[in-house]
């Protein structure tokens, strides 16, 4: 009890002395410059310039990133296995010493157990040590390149901001080279909107740097670097020279007036020409238009959600379509309303309308929502169902595929068999 009292009134005591170094409390907040405050303005560029530079300056440079290669390699510790070299914790430390500061935050016994796998000698793989150092240090240059253009400097990219830096990194990319010079402008709308449709959700007109390092989108787009980039990843990759005259050319196709602008009736053509009047009116009431029609900032997000339906940033473009009521969720009424469309279509094409009964039964039973008479964004997100559940009730074709998928599996496993025999 002794020895607590005497511990005690010791904390206690030294707990006292903490708390008078905290009365005076450092700055912490710096006011941004007002517009008018232009001395102040340049000032605050240019020291975020100078900071810039500065830790430009402290990333690993091509000479220094060989000399690791040469240091890592030189240190490998056997036996290899196959063709993989590995290097234990004693070598890895020996490296980290002869690697310079630079290297210092790579060397870190934190570092070493991240990539310590199964290697029954306690090693690690050199290159995947060495791939490792080059994300980083990408990373880390590409924040850089993308804060050059934060010009608020508060972490965030507006799309002007974004325009700018996509229009710079155009030369850079060998694969958009065929690209004409006035096809710039409709290219950095397709490529900027990819990011702000699926990062900016609430649409605040700003995406975090942060947020647009950790998408791949970044690795898509810096994908085109690559000379012999296959047909196939092109095809995939929405930033790809195809990718974009595909989308742009789809438009123009709709575009029956060529006044620049997509009415409701132009946009009916979309894809299979089967989308519903119902579906496409809402899409008109709820999304960005001009005197009733509209353009191709409007169309692309357009075509990001219904191209993207799995995604939870398209289930929310869609979602907010079929919430008639801006309820907040999907209830018997919203389904019935944009499925008697469906039905009204069927039978324009011939068709025997399907009981909305079984269809309404069958989408409760796909979602499982937490209410039984209600369905939420964030259900139809945790069912994976999201894409099958929209499909239904807004596209004739998509229904009718889902509703005769099994004939169609079993059709696509007799025409496998056919090609096996033959």
């Amino acid at each position: 009890m002794d020895l607590f009292t005497k511990y005690y009134s010791e904390w206690k005591g030294g707990r006292k002395t903490t708390n008078e170094f905290y009365k005076t409390i450092p700055r912490f907040y710096y006011r941004l410059p007002a517009e008018d405050e232009v001395l102040l303005q340049k000032l605050r560029e240019e020291s975020r310039a100078v900071f810039l530079q500065r830790k430009s300056r402290e990333l690993l440079d091509n000479e220094e990133l060989q000399n690791l290669w040469f240091l890592l390699d030189k240190h490998q510790t056997p036996p290899m296995i196959g063709e993989e070299a590995m290097i234990n914790y004693e070598n890895f430390l020996k490296v980290g010493e002869k690697s310079g500061a630079k290297c210092k935050q790579f060397f870190t016994a934190k570092v070493f157990a991240k990539l310590l796998h199964t290697d029954s000698y306690g090693r690690i793989s050199i290159m995947q040590f060495f791939n490792y150092v080059m994300r980083k240090v990408w990373l880390h240059q590409t924040r850089i390149g993308l804060s050059l253009y934060d010009v608020a400097g508060q972490g965030y990219l507006r799309e002007s901001d974004l325009e700018n830096y996509i229009l710079e990194l155009i030369p850079t990319l060998p694969q958009l080279d065929g690209l004409e010079k006035s096809f710039y402008s409709f290219y950095v709308c397709t490529a900027v909107r990819k990011f702000f449709f699926f990062l900016d959700p609430l649409r605040t007109g700003k995406i975090k740097i942060q947020d647009i390092l950790a998408c791949s989108f970044l690795d898509d787009l810096l994908e085109l670097r690559d000379e012999e980039l296959s047909k196939e990843s092109q095809e995939t990759n929405w930033f790809s020279a195809p990718s974009a005259l595909r989308v742009y050319g789809q438009y123009l196709n709709l575009d029956k007036d060529h006044n620049g602008m997509l009415s409701k009736e132009e946009l009916s053509r979309y894809g299979t020409a089967t989308m519903t009047n119902v579906f496409l009116d809402r899409v008109f009431q709820e999304c960005l238009t001009y005197d009733g029609e509209m353009d191709y900032k409007t169309y692309l997000d357009f075509v990001l959600a219904l191209e993207n339906r799995k995604e939870p940033a398209a289930l929310q473009y869609i979602f907010k379509l079929l919430d008639i009521e801006n309820k907040g969720y999907l209830n018997v009424f919203s389904l019935n309303y944009f499925f008697r469309a469906i039905q009204e279509l069927m039978k324009i094409h011939g068709q025997d309308p399907v009981s909305f009964q079984d269809v309404k039964d069958e989408i409760f039973d796909m979602v499982k929502p937490k209410d039984p008479l209600k369905i939420s964004l964030q259900d139809l997100i945790n069912s994976n169902q999201g894409d099958t559940v929209t499909t239904i009730l807004i596209d004739l074709n998509g229904f009718w595929t889902y509703e005769n998928r099994e004939a169609l599996v079993a059709n696509d496993s007799e025409n496998s068999a056919d090609l096996d025999d033959t």
